[in-house]
């Protein structure tokens, strides 16, 4: 035993020493390479022939380098390993979680970021075959100019000898013709050729500076566009947005391999020089964790910011302060439009301003605000019949840093998602549905906040089904059977073939804005007490599919009517926001030999704070079977309360 456990812990510290050597090279070619800063761990888009490379280095050097890093800050090593097998962990969970969705997201992901990692090696290869040929031109050139100072010495000396005797001149004269001649023309010859150098060199500049514009585009115009997607999806509900550390990477290898090795920081000013590399700067301040889409008032929340290329920059040097200010949907489409907003918005945020951090681990500079606090809000004229919880803010991020001796200045902003501000919590269901809405329906580069007032119902179909399971954290979405049952309440119809209403479209005023028939709620806000109840109460019998729910009072009647008596089901409320009520089949007391669906009436969360489902369907004897031949102690017993047994003693 003693031998196994020592085996176990000789093979746990190989393995530490394994990823520690990793974390050496890594740590050391990116202290040459950043004096001193940190890259992120263990990056998996380093090419082959960089790694090979790594494994050049100086031992020595390597172990200086290695000291002067971590000697005085041995916790720091610590920290970096931990995130190292925590990255390395998580990435091959996800990875390997094949029926997810993050799994095949991964492996998507891993594609693009293969074929952009083949477009950095390329661009590396061209700028180092252009960096050679610059060399080339550069010592032809200084050459050049060597003949030609040559060339003026001859001029000069064929000037000076108009005051030597004719004798002396038609003796010099001559050599110095000659060798005027041959000058002149090497220069002629030479200056054709550094011509074409220059032309080739221009050529390799533009191709290069296409490759870069080119990565650019994946990068910051699809896959970080593609990112805050994602991000917003997630607030519906969808698969996780995933981290930026990729991202981040990528983004400064734009710099990086455009840059020399051994003068990074001149040659990313340079870059930085470029008009569109302000653009660049610009896209890579992030919203890494998005403030609350549905805001209340005098209520702590928090907000996360990140600049992508800030840690590589040196930023953190000279750490920039954020801020955060509310300003409405027409400022933010000012904003946009360059116009001079600086002094607008649109109510008073408590705690908005947070120094930008610098996480040496990861590489990452980012601020993290974690106390602000809306204290007022400063509504604008709705339009029509729009209330305030269709109202759309944002919360704009602004920061301003320098690079290099502040050479460059550079300002940022960002617009969060639009939130929806209310003031009390009765408020929140229908500022959810606008949120749903905009989540779902918004175009990238989109006018702010402008979405479709009209849908195709598959459109929604998919877009409720999301949130439900995210809602109910279940894996047991919607079935076409719930969706149908779903249109016909939308529609008001009585259709039960699901296409025909493939080609429907549903309205935002369909959706939360006017009422169902007969009803004082809207189709969103019925749906969202289903989800409510649901996620509060009903979520392990939902699991374990014991709840029809979407079914109405007809088709539970023509159900159960063919089934023995004592049969039952559950369905949710047609009436009543977040009810839930049970019809059974049985005797008609009043007329024998007559059997009639009973439905009791519906019960809301209120009714399971006292007294869960299950353990009502216990008290409830004539309930014998679950729709549709399921005992119900089969499908229910393992909720129900235990019955706690005193023993009492009885003294006579």
């Amino acid at each position: 035993m003693h031998r196994k456990r020592l085996l176990s812990r000789v093979f746990v510290l190989f393995c530490f020493l394994i990823k520690l050597i990793y974390c050496l090279i890594d740590s050391c070619f990116l202290v040459q390479m950043t004096r001193g800063h940190l890259w992120k761990s263990w990056d998996i888009f380093v090419s082959r022939s960089t790694r090979q490379e790594l494994t050049g280095l100086n031992t020595a050097h390597v172990l200086l380098v290695f000291q002067s890093t971590y000697d005085r800050c041995p916790l720091e090593l610590v920290r970096c390993i931990k995130h190292i097998l925590y990255t390395e962990q998580r990435l091959v969970r996800e990875a390997t979680n094949s029926n997810s969705p993050v799994g095949g997201m991964m492996d998507s992901m891993s594609q693009k970021y293969q074929q952009i990692n083949q477009a950095f090696e390329e661009l590396r290869l061209l700028t180092q075959d252009t960096e050679n040929d610059l060399r080339k031109l550069q010592h032809n050139q200084e050459y050049f100019i060597i003949q030609y100072q040559e060339s003026m010495r001859i001029q000069a000396q064929l000037a000076s000898l108009a005051t030597l005797p004719p004798a002396d001149r038609q003796l010099r004269e001559p050599a110095l013709l000659s060798k005027k001649n041959t000058v002149e023309a090497w220069l002629t010859r030479e200056a054709n050729t550094l011509q074409k150098y220059r032309l080739d060199l221009a050529e390799k500049h533009q191709k290069t500076l296409q490759l870069l514009r080119k990565q650019q585009t994946i990068i910051l115009d699809d896959e970080l566009i593609q990112w805050k997607r994602r991000q917003q999806l997630a607030g519906n509900g969808g698969p996780p947005e995933g981290g930026l550390d990729i991202l981040q990477s990528c983004t400064w290898r734009l710099f990086f391999y455009f840059s020399s090795v051994n003068n990074l920081l001149f040659h990313v000013i340079q870059l930085l020089s470029h008009s569109n590399c302000h653009s660049s700067i610009h896209s890579t301040f992030i919203i890494e964790k998005q403030p609350p889409q549905v805001l209340k008032t005098q209520t702590k929340f928090a907000a996360t910011v990140r600049l992508l290329v800030g840690g590589k920059l040196n930023v953190h040097m000279n750490p920039p302060q954020v801020k955060a200010t509310i300003i409405s949907e027409q400022q933010a489409k000012a904003l946009l439009k360059n116009e001079n907003t600086r002094n607008d918005s649109s109510g008073e945020i408590l705690n908005n301003n947070c120094v930008m951090e610098y996480h040496q681990t990861t590489g990452t500079l980012s601020a993290h605000f974690r106390n602000m606090s809306l204290k007022r809000i400063k509504r604008s004229d709705r339009r029509g019949a729009e209330s305030v919880t269709e109202e759309k803010f944002t919360i704009l991020f602004e920061s301003q840093f320098s690079v290099g001796s502040n050479e460059l200045v550079f300002q940022v902003k960002t617009l969060s998602l639009p939130v929806v501000v209310i003031v009390h919590g009765s408020q929140d269901n229908n500022a959810t549905a606008t949120v749903l809405w905009d989540n779902a329906f918004a175009e990238p580069g989109r006018v702010p906040f402008l979405v479709p007032d009209k849908v195709l119902w598959p459109q929604l179909c998919e877009v409720i089904n999301m949130k439900y399971k995210a809602e109910v954290q279940s894996n047991r979405g919607l079935s076409e059977e719930n969706l149908v049952f779903l249109a016909q309440k939308a529609f008001s119809s009585s259709s039960n073939n699901p296409d025909d209403y493939r080609s429907m479209t549903m309205t935002w005023s369909q959706f939360n804005r006017e009422s169902l028939p007969g009803r004082n709620f809207t189709f969103w806000q019925w749906f969202d007490g289903v989800m409510e109840l649901t996620k509060k109460h009903l979520k392990p019998h939902w699991n374990d599919g014991a709840i029809l729910g979407f079914v109405n009072k007809q088709q539970a009647q023509d159900m159960l009517m063919s089934k023995p008596n004592g049969t039952f089901l559950l369905r949710f409320s047609d009436s009543e926001i977040g009810g839930i009520t049970i019809a059974w089949v049985a005797e008609n007391p009043n007329k024998a030999g007559e059997r009639m669906v009973w439905n009791l009436m519906p019960y809301t969360t209120k009714d399971f704070t006292i007294r869960s489902l299950a353990d009502r369907i216990s008290d409830l004897n004539h309930l014998l079977f679950l729709y549709p031949d399921r005992p119900k102690d089969e499908v229910f017993s393992k909720y129900y309360t235990p019955i706690l047994i005193l023993d009492i003693e009885l003294n006579d």
